[in-house]
């Protein structure tokens, strides 16, 4: 998880505050207006609640603490800012202390359209409003401690299962095709893929399936697992640790799925 990076993240002064520059805001408000047009009728009833409850602004980037106060209220979650990339050690502990954590930088002008690492738009716009979610919060924090003591091979599993969930699920709904991902309602290529593309495989959920399938982070998705709905995520929390751990030992002897992607090469 923690590899090179371009970006550096901003660090919040004793009071918690940013000071991000015009440019930086003005790139905000561009990623946002885009993006709620983008999702209108593709993102799932529970993310439009939360981004209401959330009210974040257009023209400007939150302050964490503004986002987290609302979380608080609403599933005791809140945001805690970390450097562009953090290892997986960090990033599981956080979640398991229901702590978000939220890359304090924005992408430049030349990545608007697509860039590799989570930053502050991705973080905010894609994952919070569902923070604010019960069922997705306690889902989160779950995960979290999923991988508090996991070896690193079961985390590369479990890797899999955030991935596929968090942050590329979809659900079919009576009302269609929805989206809670967060990697995908923060991305106007990706949103258009999922919900239109010909060639995407969308399967029911199954989280053997799931810890089986390899991805890459770099191309859109070849296939999304889909839930029913946001509150299916308590059926998956409700299982003990031991028991993911002996999904993720079953996966491992049955091997993956193939590739539905080109071996990307080392650089």
């Amino acid at each position: 998880m923690a590899k090179g990076t371009k970006y550096a993240s901003k660090v919040p002064d004793e009071h918690g505050f940013i000071q991000w520059s015009t440019e930086e805001n003005i790139i905000w408000q561009e990623l946002f207006t885009r993006q709620i047009a983008c999702i209108k009728d593709k993102a799932c009833d529970e993310y439009h609640e939360g981004l209401a409850k959330l009210n974040l602004p257009t023209d400007r980037i939150p302050q964490l603490d503004e986002v987290s106060k609302v979380l608080k209220v609403s599933t005791g979650w809140e945001c805690y800012p970390v450097p562009a990339l953090i290892g997986f050690g960090e990033f599981f502990r956080l979640l398991s202390e229901k702590k978000f954590p939220v890359a304090t930088f924005i992408r430049s002008r030349e990545e608007m359209d697509y860039l590799q690492e989570p930053d502050i738009f991705h973080e905010i716009f894609g994952h919070c409003p569902l923070l604010t979610n019960s069922s997705f919060a306690n889902y989160t924090e779950a995960y979290g401690k999923m991988g508090l003591n996991a070896t690193k091979e079961q985390r590369v599993f479990l890797a899999r299962l955030y991935w596929f969930t968090i942050e590329f699920g979809l659900l079919d709904t009576p009302k269609g095709l929805r989206i809670y991902g967060g990697g995908v309602l923060s991305s106007p290529g990706e949103t258009d893929y999922a919900m239109n593309n010909a060639n995407v495989d969308r399967k029911p959920f199954d989280i053997l399936d799931v810890l089986r399938t390899p991805y890459r982070i770099d191309i859109m998705q070849p296939i999304y697992y889909m839930l029913t709905k946001v509150s299916d995520l308590d059926e998956i929390r409700k299982f003990e640790v031991e028991d993911i751990m002996k999904l993720v030992a079953q996966a491992k002897a049955l091997g993956l799925h193939e590739a539905r992607f080109p071996v990307k090469e080392a650089s």
